[in-house]
């Protein structure tokens, strides 16, 4: 038993018994230059860095533990050097405690995982001749200068196979795996490489042994500095490049190079940038047209009949509104409203709904012409067939395989790591979670209706709003704006509380639910973090859009929120406005926080690391040292950079009826996004493991929901949160006889047929207003927008025929509108191709390559091989039977 304890079991390659058989690294002092690349040698090239804090010099008691971490990290590099990597240990310069473990993965060791990983080498140069593009005279003007960083060359590939090595492009071996690729695979071993065995449970993977502090970091090497060229003449400089002509804020209406960005971080980080790139640019045309309504809405406001009554002293000075709250609400003139009536002629005009239907098909030619570019990135950057080939199990999945299955297909046995049973339960605990959040949201978003609700109350009391005279301020500090206001102040903070703790829960609940791989892992995560987000970013902008204002009742009769709180009205400029301020602070708020998040707080990190090491002005630091001190990308990598981008993508398809320039502030936020996260990666972070994408994952389903639900949003705002229905149905059918009293259609008089009228002697005492009426007149005007048969009427304070008119028409606004907007998306599906006729005739070329270079090849060799030994044996029979001669 005791032997057993003291044996520690290396896969593949039996047991090591003892301490002096587990194998060192080599030890090497730092050689003065600080931009080497390579082994003290000279020769290999560093592949990835492990960083690890010497026991020996730590000034602690705990010995014991001290001890077990440096067995389990012995224990580790004797196994990466059996699995044929090769490490080198150096001392920091800066810090004695530190030691730096240089891992370099020779050429037989990149050969036999290139293969285990399915990864795509080169075949042959691309021989397809290629057609320029109308517009590449024009493009042209925007792209990286090509004497700077010149195109990538394109070749046909195949997935790499050792005994097929003389059939695939290798001018040179020490180039034939780029950097990125050789990180790749020395993460890939790192990460499944036991330091110990517990209760019959192995213990691998670089991941665990951060996560217990054995190891500080784990990173592969920027190649230069990205201030100026490196020293070594054989450095390509390329992270120099990068920040120069991609990060550089001078780069900002420059295209980027993708293929460069590919090459130096691999596809995952390539298709971000290419995503949101082409995102931008296709919020140019949509940025366009919203301007465009913009200013149709503000040029013809002065035209605007309705608002004119409102702000007229003879018409909506005359106009005598009713309390909007209890008791404490005064009684108002309509005039007040004016300046905000003027606003909302600028966004409730014909424009807006031109723009909105713009905006649904837009969105569609958006996804589908992403859909055509992403074919292309996955044929050019060989990610085709990356999910079916490629992808590797998670580590933490392998670990937990503990239970034995009978597969269906292979009829073989394999190891899972629950049962049917088991997997139930895991998703039913992990949904219930998810659910249980989302209902906490919705809580957070009924409380900050009732916040709504009872300072509306306050605001009345203390912004006391008076018939005659009022103040120059008091036009703008209404109740309902002050009230609207602060609760979106802190429906923000709110927000960015619950983001931070929801994040921590949702990644408990999917690393419980144990995904396959890391793509099934982030689709899980990406999920249930959007369902949140959804919840609560979108719930109060849904609340004041299709909620709010739409049940109060009437001032005899007013319907209560909770049977307490009297249910809050619009703003007199109609709840449109409402719904602009909400966007306009949570999106700002939003973009501020983020950038705070992503940009400023990497860098005061960097400066204070930067601060606390002066020794380093001193002293030539390695290269090695110098990335070290950046800081970690995180293990969710650009998980938040989708979500944050999709969130916005959200606000300007969802609501863009209420706010024509939410476009154009998206447009100008992602041409800084692009280039602040290039300067974040290129600058502030340490390199990305390079890793592997087909495509935006989750996250173009998700894009596709939310097209489809813009369309519904988009009309329901026009139809029963802007006033443009009442509008149109008035002008068409109520100006004119027999409703109306004008020999032609006009918009005159609308205001005073949209104001019901009310008997002040109707209120109830629950209701009545505490200011006394003066005056001579007996009624009041019921709530903005209110239709409703006047008092001494058969069907008093019930809907007027009107009122139903109105309904019948939004229903059938709604219903025209979303049918006609579905049938251009179908067609506009239809008519464009997910992939190019240039992308199609790529794959069969290479396909027939593939088939011609590696498997006819070995076709022709088993052909001469069986065609000799044919000939022997027929040359045989032919003897047997062969007569002798005489």
């Amino acid at each position: 038993l005791v032997l057993e304890l003291n044996q520690v079991i290396i896969p593949t390659y039996g047991t090591v018994p003892d301490q002096q058989n587990l194998h060192t690294p080599e030890w090497a002092d730092f050689d003065d230059k600080p931009d080497s690349l390579f082994f003290s040698d000279g020769q290999r090239r560093i592949d990835f860095v492990l960083v690890y804090e010497d026991e020996s010099k730590k000034m602690t008691h705990k010995r014991s533990d001290h001890k077990k971490q440096k067995r389990k990290r012995q224990v580790y590099e004797s196994n990466l050097i059996n699995n044929g990597l090769q490490l080198e240990a150096t001392r920091s310069v800066l810090d004695e405690k530190l030691i730096f473990v240089k891992v370099h993965a020779p050429w037989e060791v990149l050969c036999t995982y290139a293969e285990v990983m399915h990864i795509k080498l080169p075949l042959q140069p691309n021989d397809l001749k290629t057609q320029d593009s109308a517009f590449n005279w024009f493009s042209r003007l925007f792209r990286v200068d090509e004497n700077v960083i010149k195109p990538e060359q394109e070749f046909f590939t195949a997935p790499f196979q050792k005994e097929h090595l003389s059939n695939f492009y290798i001018p040179d071996k020490n180039t034939f795996f780029n950097p990125a690729t050789r990180s790749r695979i020395v993460h890939f071993v790192l990460s499944r490489v036991e330091y110990a065995t517990k209760n019959n449970v192995k213990k691998f993977g670089i991941n665990k042994l951060l996560d217990t502090g054995i190891y500080k970091a784990a990173f592969p090497l920027h190649d230069s500095s990205f201030r100026h060229l490196s020293t070594d003449p054989d450095c390509p400089s390329e992270r120099y490049l990068l920040y120069r002509e991609w990060a550089h804020p001078k780069n900002i209406l420059k295209l980027q190079p993708l293929d460069f960005i590919r090459k130096y971080y691999g596809e995952k980080i390539g298709i971000y940038f290419a995503w949101l790139g082409f995102y931008t640019n296709m919020l140019i045309v949509a940025a366009v047209v919203g301007v465009a309504c913009f200013l149709y809405g503000c040029l013809t406001k002065d035209n605007c009949t309705w608002s004119q009554e409102v702000c007229d002293p003879n018409i909506g000075g005359n106009i005598i509104m009713c309390p909007q709250c209890d008791k404490v609400c005064t009684y108002w003139n309509l005039t007040i409203t004016c300046e905000s009536s003027k606003k909302l002629c600028i966004f409730d005009s014909f424009g807006t709904l031109v723009f909105a239907v713009f905006m649904g098909i837009w969105v569609t030619l958006f996804l589908e012409f992403w859909k055509r570019r992403q074919a292309e990135l996955e044929y050019e950057w060989d990610t085709v067939e990356y999910l079916e080939q490629e992808e590797q199990v998670r580590p933490e999945y392998e670990a937990q395989c503990t239970h034995v299955v009978m597969n269906e297909i292979t009829q073989q046995e394999e190891h899972v790591p629950y049962t049917a049973c088991g997997k139930c339960i895991r998703m039913t605990f992990c949904t219930s979670a998810v659910f249980f959040w989302i209902l906490l949201i919705i809580a957070s978003v009924i409380g900050i209706i009732v916040y709504r609700l009872s300072v509306f109350l306050v605001f009345s009391s203390t912004l006391s709003q008076h018939i005659r005279g009022t103040e120059a301020i008091r036009k703008y500090l209404t109740p309902q704006t002050a009230t609207s206001v602060t609760a979106s102040l802190i429906s923000f903070i709110v927000i960015m509380v619950l983001n931070v703790v929801y994040e921590k829960v949702a990644i408990l609940i999917t690393d419980f639910e144990l995904p396959r791989t890391q793509t099934d892992y982030e689709n899980s995560l990406t999920t249930k973090m959007f369902l949140f987000q959804f919840v609560n970013y979108y719930s109060s902008c849904f609340y004041i859009a299709f909620f709010k204002g739409k049940f109060v009742g009437h001032p005899g009769d007013p319907v209560y929120w909770l049977g307490k709180y009297r249910n809050e009205e619009c703003d007199p400029g109609g709840c449109l406005l409402e719904l602009t301020t909400q966007l306009a602070i949570i999106v700002g708020g939003k973009a501020i926080w983020n950038n705070i998040q992503e940009v400023l707080l990497p860098w005061i990190k960097n400066l204070s690391g930067r601060y606390c090491a002066a020794a380093r002005s001193e002293k030539v630091v390695p290269r090695w040292e110098q990335d070290y001190h950046l800081q970690p990308i995180g293990k969710l990598g650009l998980f938040y950079e989708y979500l944050e981008m999709v969130i916005q993508f959200g606000f300007v398809t969802l609501f863009v009826a209420s706010f024509p320039l939410a476009p154009l502030l998206a447009l100008i936020n992602n041409m800084l996004e692009i280039r602040l996260d290039a300067w974040k990666l290129t600058t502030q972070f340490r390199r990305m493991v390079p890793q592997k994408a087909q495509d935006i994952g989750a996250w173009q389903p998700i894009m596709q929901g939310i097209a489809i639900l813009a369309v519904v949003t988009n009309a329901m705002i026009i139809a029963f949160t802007s006033d443009m229905i009442p509008r149109l149905v008035y002008y068409w059918s109520f100006s004119v006889p027999p409703y109306g009293s004008h020999s032609v259609h006009t918009m005159k008089g609308y205001i005073n047929s949209t104001l019901s009228v009310f008997n002040i002697s109707d209120f109830k005492n629950a209701s009545k207003p505490f200011s006394s009426w003066f005056g001579n007149q007996t009624t009041c005007r019921q709530v903005y927008r209110d239709l409703r048969y006047p008092p001494g009427h058969q069907h008093q304070y019930e809907h007027n025929i009107y009122y139903w008119h109105v309904i019948a028409a939004k229903l059938a606004f709604v219903i025209v509108m979303e049918h006609v907007i579905y049938f251009v998306k179908f067609i506009i599906s239809y008519l464009i191709p997910d992939v190019s006729e240039k992308t199609k005739s790529k794959v069969k070329r290479e396909k027939y390559l593939t088939q011609k270079l590696l498997h006819e090849n070995d076709l022709k060799v088993v052909k001469k091989t069986m065609g000799k030994i044919a000939d022997k044996i027929i040359k045989g029979v032919d003897s047997t039977f062969r007569p002798k001669a005489e």
